[in-house]
Order: structure tokens, then sequence, then C-alpha cells
């Protein structure tokens, strides 16, 4: 069985409330992090909430980055989404949990786009 990629689902938490609240640093910290695990960035667009929260997302050739956050928790939520063999999103992940400052990181891999290599006609391995 092969995977077209890999979806990182990762939560921050004890994230300081006034680093959440930025957008120009949330948008600098995530394109960092696309960068950092060796990912080409296409696109980035944020957006900040009145009164509080950042969202955004960063497109990369190989995917996503995308982030909400709810600085009067302290949570953030990060998806990084690759695809291929030659970016590995664990490495944002990691810097997104140091430059973040958070206090603890839970985080799950699913593979994505799983199909059997032995199958011409690339119909998923299973169905659900």
């Amino acid at each position: 069985m092969s995977a077209l990629g890999r979806h990182i689902l990762a939560e921050f938490y004890g994230c300081p409330a006034e680093m959440l609240n930025d957008q120009q640093m949330i948008e600098k910290l995530m394109v960092s992090a696309a960068l950092e695990a060796g990912a080409e960035v296409r696109e980035v667009v944020f957006h900040k909430f009145s009164p509080q929260g950042v969202s955004g997302v960063v497109v990369v050739s190989e995917s996503h980055l995308a982030i909400h956050t709810w600085p009067e928790l302290g949570y953030a939520a990060v998806d990084v989404f690759t695809c291929g063999e030659t970016v590995d999103p664990w490495l944002s992940c990691n810097y997104l949990k140091k430059h973040l400052c958070a206090e603890n990181m839970t985080a799950k891999e699913i593979k994505r786009g799983i199909f059997d290599c032995n199958v011409v006609n690339h119909k998923p391995a299973a169905n659900y």
C-alpha cells in the first residue's frame, strides 16, 4: 500500500495569548514552518478576527498548512498536509511547537490517498 500524502492534525496548548492574536507573527511562523520542512510556498492568506483569533493557510506545492487560534484559551489547531516524499510535516509541527511557545502539543498522522500499488486503475485500497 502506498499513500499520496501525510496529514498531521496538531493541537497546541498553553501558548501565549498575545502571540496567538498577532496575525503578522502567526503568518510569519506558518511560512517559516513550511520552509523548515522543505516545502515550496505558493500562496499565503490570513485573517484576524474581532475581538480575537487568527486563521490562515499557507498553500505549498506539496499541499498546505492551516491554523486557527483561540488566544483566550492559549490554543491553536494546526493542519499540515504534505504530498510526496521530500517534505516532512513533522518538522513543521515541531517548529511551531517551539516557536508558539506551546506548553503541550498533541498530534496524530493520517495517511491520505492510500492506494494498492499493484492495482493499475488506482481504486482506493479500502472503502470506508
